[in-house]
């Protein structure tokens, strides 16, 4: 079951939407919770950056500016957490390190990471959308992630839309996506997409009967096509999923995250929060 939940926090949509859905499930299933925040001291504080001669007075400035704005920006988001958790107990935890590195220290002693799909957590550029810390965590990570979209939410009850593939990253979601219960409150429905109706029938229900061996009310869903991402997506919308389970590498390759590929398209254009692990 799920004990631990660490959610990142920052100004962004995503990040306040995962700041949220991590405090409904926290209250849900009596998991402890932690909001974290990046000082990412190694970008504000670049003891290593080549300074010109007479420059060393405009960088110790600037330096002092950007501390102070994360520890500003930080101290806003905490705040912010403090109001929407209510009485929802919780801890703090800031992070001085770069936010990759940061997430996946801290990330390690917690069952489950909560990111918003957006979040910068300091000097970051998302591309396309997506942070670059979820390709991070995801690659050096060894929990899963719940990645959720700018306004998403995460209702209590309702069916939850599974991708399965066969994959070990695929097997290895499914496994921990049981295991950490949050199954409870709705069907599953495992999709698989394969050229022919038969053949993708068969590969969802091997991902549907790993499901049931927990326990898990699963139901097969076959769907015959060629573009998986957006199949997925219209089938989610189709059946209101609350949630997108998935593996982070589909195939048979270990590779990383491609612009174009399944996995970021699912991320990028997701309107549900997705529980994925690589």
């Amino acid at each position: 079951m799920l004990r631990s939940i660490l959610v990142a926090l920052d100004d962004t949509p995503g990040a306040v939407a995962a700041r949220d859905v991590a405090i409904a499930l926290a209250g849900r299933t009596g998991a402890s919770l932690t909001a974290a925040v990046v000082l990412d001291r190694p970008h504000t504080q670049n003891d290593h950056e080549p300074v010109p001669i007479g420059g060393a007075a405009f960088k110790a400035r600037r330096d002092a500016k950007l501390t102070r704005q994360a520890e500003e920006e930080a101290e806003a988001a905490l705040a912010a957490c403090a109001a929407a958790a209510g009485d929802q107990p919780y801890q703090v935890l800031r992070l001085q390190e770069a936010p990759e590195d940061a997430l996946v220290r801290a990330g390690a002693s917690h069952d489950l990471i909560v990111v918003g799909r957006d979040c910068t957590l300091g000097r970051q550029q998302t591309e396309g959308g997506v942070a670059p810390v979820i390709e991070q965590l995801l690659r050096d990570g060894a929990r899963p992630l719940l990645v959720v979209p700018p306004g998403g939410t995460l209702p209590a009850e309702g069916p939850v839309l599974a991708a399965y593939d066969g994959s070990a990253p695929s097997r290895e979601a499914f496994h921990l996506f049981a295991l950490l219960g949050l199954a409870e409150g709705g069907t599953v429905r495992v999709a698989a997409v394969e050229d022919t109706r038969e053949a993708a029938l068969k590969l969802a229900e091997e991902g549907a009967a790993g499901l049931r061996h927990h326990r898990i009310a699963a139901e097969p869903l076959p769907i015959a096509g060629h573009d998986a991402a957006d199949l997925l997506l219209a089938e989610a919308e189709a059946i209101g999923a609350r949630m997108l389970v998935m593996g982070a590498f589909g195939g048979s390759s270990f590779v990383r995250l491609l612009v174009g590929s399944t996995t970021d398209r699912l991320l990028r254009d997701s309107r549900l929060p997705i529980f994925i692990h690589r």
